[in-house]
């Protein structure tokens, strides 16, 4: 039986429904389908996807370069939350910008864009090295896995909100995205996501922390050198960042051109919508099936079976554009079921197997390298498709290379020493 959450447990799992609405309507559907439907309309389908996919690389390449900075000087006594609330406030106001985008400014958009999940994503660096913070080695998996799964069911609202106002405005006929209306749900997922960071802000403390030196930054420099050094004393660590920059590059590139993937495939807006919709809502129940299983079952054979389910996705995803019209639509529901069973689990047991494998007070500055291989990972899968499919004329050649990812991941995963539950 299971003690009752935390108030601090509580208020790290609250924040995710908040960061999961800028995931799922900026990273996933609307900002990409609005995109390619109305800012770069100057633009080919080519190159819209692959202009989508740079973006996306250049993002995660700059904060590869940051995140282990910021991690570290997240380790010192006091910094932790003051560096989140900077990096969320950064956010909040850039994804508040995106609403003045409109036809034609496809440049605006991508910095914009990029500035916005930069200060979402070094904002998670933050967030995830607060996990050892709030929960007790035996209760990583758990806490991690209800952060993904409540973050799941919870972003459908503001995405529902969206999809109302869009579809009030969207003419039918046309089947493309209102530009007002698409330009306004920016707006909600901004005012969403602050209001979900507050019980994090107020609550959660930085329990973990090394004593702050008179020279934060050179003394940041020092301790990730030092960090690299302990990485390697660390052999289970470092070979699970092996292991997860391969795999882990494969889902985040799913996650990120789904939609515009979805849209070269001919799906309406509607759709896409509707199916993503559809992933989130089940892959609220999984992810709490996950978190019980994670009690019972050894987290890296987990994550191993959430490998083997995204490989069996990237074969179903090269095949789709060949299949007959109504095969294809059948499949590309199988396709979102699948993508809903596993991505909940991959995500939340990395995230706490890799908390399991690291000293807690130099969990920033870890979880700083944690991020920074997910970022490096996150530039090579876009940076592929982007590249194959101008050269090939379609994006489904540089999806079929993530299946690489995924194997040579799941080989490394299997050299790192599994835990004794």
């Amino acid at each position: 039986m299971h003690k009752p959450l935390t108030k601090e447990e509580k208020s790290w799992i609250i924040y995710d429904i908040g960061n999961s609405a800028f995931v799922l309507i900026i990273v996933t559907t609307i900002m990409p389908i609005f995109f390619k439907d109305v800012v770069a309309t100057n633009l080919t389908g080519a190159q819209s996807t692959a202009y989508w996919g740079y973006a996306n690389s250049i993002a995660s390449l700059i904060l590869a370069i940051l995140a282990p900075i910021l991690g570290t000087l997240g380790d010192f006594r006091g910094n932790k939350k003051k560096l989140l609330f900077g990096l969320l406030a950064a956010g909040w106001v850039v994804t508040a910008l995106l609403t003045q985008i409109g036809p034609g400014d496809w440049l605006i958009a991508l910095v914009l864009y990029i500035c916005a999940r930069l200060s979402w994503a070094g904002g998670n660096v933050l967030y995830d090295s607060l996990l050892v913070d709030v929960a007790a080695k035996e209760r990583m998996d758990r806490v991690s896995a209800l952060g993904f799964a409540w973050g799941y069911i919870g972003s459908v609202v503001p995405l529902l909100m969206v999809v109302g106002l869009i579809l009030s405005g969207m003419d039918m006929a046309k089947g493309t995205l209102p530009v007002s209306e698409t330009q306004w749900s920016f707006l909600i997922v901004a005012v969403w996501w602050l209001v979900f960071s507050i019980p994090l802000l107020r609550n959660v403390p930085q329990r973990y922390f090394l004593p702050k030196p008179s020279q934060p930054l050179l003394a940041a420099f020092r301790q990730l050198a030092e960090t690299f050094k302990k990485l390697r004393q660390h052999r289970a660590a470092f070979t699970f960042l092996l292991a997860y920059f391969f795999y882990i590059d494969g889902v985040d590139t799913i996650i990120t051109m789904a939609a515009v993937y979805g849209r070269d495939l001919e799906f309406s807006p509607t759709t896409l919508i509707i199916v993503i919709l559809f992933i989130q809502i089940v892959a609220f129940p999984f992810a709490l099936w996950v978190s019980r299983l994670a009690d019972r079952i050894d987290s890296r054979k987990l994550i191993l079976l959430g490998i083997s389910i995204y490989t069996v996705i990237t074969f179903i995803a090269f095949l789709l554009p060949d299949l007959p019209e109504q095969i294809k639509i059948i499949t590309f529901w199988l396709m979102a079921f699948l993508v809903a069973m596993a991505m909940g689990g991959i995500q939340a047991l990395s995230r706490s197997y890799f908390g399991k494998l690291i000293p807690p007070e130099n969990s920033g500055e870890f979880f700083g390298l944690y991020n920074v291989v997910g970022r490096f990972a996150a530039i090579l899968g876009p940076f592929l498709i982007g590249v194959i499919g101008t050269i090939t004329g379609h994006s489904k050649w540089g999806v079929l290379s993530l299946v690489v990812l995924f194997i040579i991941g799941a080989i490394l995963l299997m050299r790192v020493q599994p835990e004794r539950n």
